[in-house]
């Protein structure tokens, strides 16, 4: 779901301060809060991406994997607390985008993963079926590279456990995962229940003076509050976390096309490109340069692409979180709006969807300073089905 982070400096120091940051007992509250766990829960089971000659390992990563070992080691001390019989962590060659479908392979690996690759793991590393994997797990973390949401959200429909997952983790989000989470539920919720009602959201958009307005088409749609807390059956979702997000309509209703329509705007670098949309689809590009091209390009190559695939509304700027530089966080942050895969959030996009398999993505847009500091979401307004109005954010901020 989510970018690539920033590398940094060498990665066993920064690492040590990770660990030093979140000790054992403040691990155990975590998990004990994230999964309330059941006298019916028995693995907990960690999964982490790899490199390879396609995709360079970097500093970030490292520590990632690092960190999740290292998370493994520990939460052996009091998987008893939880209830739990087996810790088990295994490790994959990455999929090479975000929200593809996981391999159907999976490997133990036998010590530290701090320079493991793909290579070494497929030579080396004792391989295990991702369906065996899944077919005894109860609780799933997920701290890769690569967004595995998407693939885990539909596994865990299949195979009934439930997690979270954690792309492109780093140690400047620690401070989130010490937020009081019932709070966080409580706020996401209340927008949760506006979104469940409504059937309209008209987004305005403001680039460099400029308005620009989405109209979304919510019926026959309810919204996912996704809080931190994934105590419910078959859950996924994201840590940090403290969004409610809804799919638009898409149009799958025979005889009943998707309202959604209008125009909108992403910020590429120094480059604003605009969006045509009709029937929840982004189907042109009327801006020019060097991205607009290549979006143009992509939109010719996979009409999938262009599917708004989620509206999201982050609530953490509220709770005193600031950007981190990687989409995990800065998309809890405020107002978001995804294009691609969409199944795994209720929607009708999925893989198959997609022309290349390399290309399935669900990659989000977010209206936050940090990333689009020439893009502000001037206003957010619902429309109810008795007439009613709300307008839940102005000038970027939330007013509900």
């Amino acid at each position: 779901m989510l970018d690539d982070v920033t590398v940094g400096s060498e990665h066993v120091n920064q690492t040590d301060g990770i660990m030093k940051q979140l000790g054992t007992e403040e691990l155990r509250k975590l998990f004990l809060t994230v999964f309330k766990p059941r006298e019916t829960d028995r693995v907990l089971t960690i999964i982490v991406d790899v490199p390879d000659e396609h995709v360079p390992d970097h500093t970030a990563w490292r520590e990632r994997r690092t960190m999740a070992y290292d998370w493994w080691m520990r939460a052996i001390a009091f998987k008893h607390d939880m209830g739990l019989e087996r810790l088990e962590i295994y490790y994959y060659p990455n999929v090479g985008s975000n929200n593809n479908d996981l391999p159907d392979t999976l490997y133990h690996w036998g010590g530290n993963p701090a320079d493991l690759d793909a290579a070494t793991l497929r030579s080396e590393g004792m391989a295990v079926p991702l369906a065996d994997v899944m077919t005894f797990t109860d609780l799933i973390i997920a701290p890769t590279q690569f967004s595995a949401t998407a693939p885990c959200k539909m596994l865990a429909k299949q195979y009934d456990f439930r997690g979270t997952t954690m792309p492109g983790f780093s140690m400047e989000m620690l401070p989130a995962l010490s937020l009081d989470y019932g709070k966080v539920h409580e706020r996401i919720m209340s927008i949760k229940r506006r979104l469940d009602e409504a059937v309209r959201e008209v987004i305005v958009l403001d680039a460099r003076g400029r308005e620009y307005t989405l109209d979304c088409d919510l019926r026959f749609r309810t919204a996912t509050a996704s809080s931190g807390m994934f105590h419910e059956d078959k859950v996924v979702g994201n840590l940090p976390s403290g969004e409610t997000y809804i799919v638009p309509y898409e149009g799958e209703k025979e005889g009943e096309p998707s309202r959604t329509q209008g125009e909108i705007p992403v910020q590429f670098d120094d480059e604003i490109v605009v969006y045509r949309v009709m029937e929840n689809r982004a189907i042109e590009v009327l801006t020019e340069g060097k991205h607009s091209e290549s979006e143009r390009a992509m939109l010719r190559e996979e009409a999938a692409y262009g599917n708004i695939a989620e509206i999201g509304h982050g609530v953490l700027a509220d709770f005193g979180c600031t950007a981190v530089g990687s989409l995990l966080m800065d998309e809890k942050l405020g107002l978001h709006v995804a294009f691609g895969r969409s199944e795994h959030f209720g929607g009708i996009i999925s893989p198959k969807s997609f022309n290349n398999p390399k290309n399935v993505v669900h990659i989000d847009r977010v209206y936050v300073d940090s990333l689009q500091p020439d893009i502000i979401a001037r206003r957010v307004t619902l429309f109810y089905p008795d007439g009613r109005e709300e307008e839940i954010m102005r000038d970027g901020a939330w007013v509900v």
